[in-house]
């Protein structure tokens, strides 16, 4: 087989793989049963049925009648029409699924396999951004791409209706822009400025590629010891094009809204009533099952825990789950202490830094949000799956090496990966919420 056409092959099926267990997903888990999907498809019915844009009202968030509905796993004769408490996001991906819910007539299914495309755009942008980190070790990237596939509860999500994966294959695009700009030779990175905008407007949660664009320009010109005038240039090539694509937007809310809530956050926080705050937790079960809490529901649900929180595997799964963890992190901590194995070069280095930082943002992010509500729920991470693909690509790579056949094993770590999702799917997510 041709060195070069392999890994686009590989990748192929990798991503002909997740398509097929996406739409599994897509097809199979039960209406409603995605987390806050009949709120994000309220908002394209808004959009699409000549509503204009929604604006976030006192009564979009009724926390008993939610809990009626998922304690009763949505029931036809009870009605969707009033979950309305996503009408704060930003509207791009909104924008896009418009025409779909059109040419469907608002049918769920086509909704939910337009984010089973995107998801399998994300995998070919994922794997893009790690081969330019790594361009003589495609097997890194094609590990970080199945890596992704293939996490159950990230095939869920996407293949439900919600903005998220739309926002993670911007900031994946984010990280292979960036990535390739710090190689030098591009003084007009006016397309990451598109992309920022994109990012703008599409979800709050993503807005930490901003500070990765400022950081990537002040790496560019401390290294290259360019000029003050030369960095605003830079900055002004990625701000200026993000601010002006999305000043409409923010100046909308901040008419709707009032000053200073220009992203309609601190609205939502008004609207959202009755979901639990971290003191209220902490009043009820201490420090100790907060914490507790904090670390079990974020790691299970990164991995898998369905529906609107309440499909558990079984623990020795998450024990399972938890050792090869432990393993993709004792490999990466391997290969970064490895004195042995070859340097990494400058470029890579700094593009691994750009990697780390995306990750610790997002994780910020997360953690911040998390001050304001109890929401450990690890698909929050999402957005940094490049970075995490990436060590987790990284780790496993470095364990193969002890193994005679290092292709077989990861054709079978990657083919059980693919094979446990479906597991979880017809196991688990199909009998606990039909």
């Amino acid at each position: 087989m041709n060195a070069k056409l392999a890994p686009k092959i590989l990748l192929a099926f990798i991503v002909a793989a997740y398509v097929a267990i996406g739409t599994l997903y897509a097809v199979y888990t039960p209406s409603w049963q995605v987390p806050d999907e009949p709120a994000h498809y309220n908002y394209v019915r808004a959009l699409t049925e000549g509503g204009g844009l929604p604006a976030m009202e006192t009564g979009d968030y009724d926390q008993e009648y939610l809990e009626t509905l998922t304690a009763k796993r949505f029931p036809p004769e009870l009605s969707i029409d009033s979950v309305t408490y996503e009408d704060h996001q930003p509207p791009l991906y909104y924008l896009l699924a418009t025409p779909i819910y059109a040419l469907g007539g608002g049918a769920l299914l086509p909704l939910r396999l337009l984010s089973v495309a995107l998801g399998a755009a994300l995998l070919v942008v994922a794997f893009e951004a790690v081969r330019a980190v790594f361009p003589a070790r495609p097997a890194v990237a094609l590990a970080a791409a199945a890596f992704i596939a293939f996490i159950p509860q990230h095939a869920a999500m996407t293949a439900g209706v919600n903005n998220d994966t739309l926002a993670e294959l911007i900031v994946a695009g984010t990280l292979w822009a960036l990535v390739v700009y710090l190689k030098g030779g591009r003084d007009r990175p006016w397309h990451v400025g598109l992309l920022l905008a994109a990012a703008l407007l599409t979800k709050g949660l993503i807005y930490v590629v901003v500070p990765l664009a400022v950081l990537a320009a002040a790496v560019r010109w401390r290294r290259e010891g360019r000029t003050w005038r030369w960095a605003a240039g830079q900055l002004a090539w990625m701000l200026v094009p993000a601010l002006l694509l999305s000043a409409p937007w923010f100046v909308r809310n901040g008419l709707t809204y009032g000053w200073p809530d220009l992203t309609g956050q601190m609205r939502h926080d008004l609207v959202v009533e009755g979901q639990m705050r971290p003191l209220e937790y902490v009043a009820l079960e201490g420090w100790g099952g907060y914490w507790e809490r904090a670390f079990t529901f974020t790691f299970q649900s990164f991995w898998g825990q369905f529906g609107w929180m309440g499909v558990v595997l079984p623990a020795y799964i998450y024990r399972g789950l938890a050792l090869f963890s432990l393993l993709l992190l004792g490999g990466f901590l391997w290969w970064l202490f490895d004195r042995r194995r070859p340097r990494v070069t400058s470029h890579q280095r700094l593009s691994l830094i750009l990697l780390l930082a995306s990750g610790i943002l997002t994780f910020s992010m997360f953690a911040w949000y998390n001050t304001k509500f109890l929401q450990h729920q690890g698909r929050y991470l999402f957005p940094a799956l490049v970075p995490i693909g990436t060590a987790a690509a990284l780790g496993l790579n470095q364990l193969a090496g002890l193994l005679p056949r290092r292709a077989r094993a990861w054709a079978l770590l990657f083919g059980g990966m693919a094979l446990f999702a479906v597991y979880c799917l017809f196991r688990y997510v199909v009998p606990s919420l039909s």
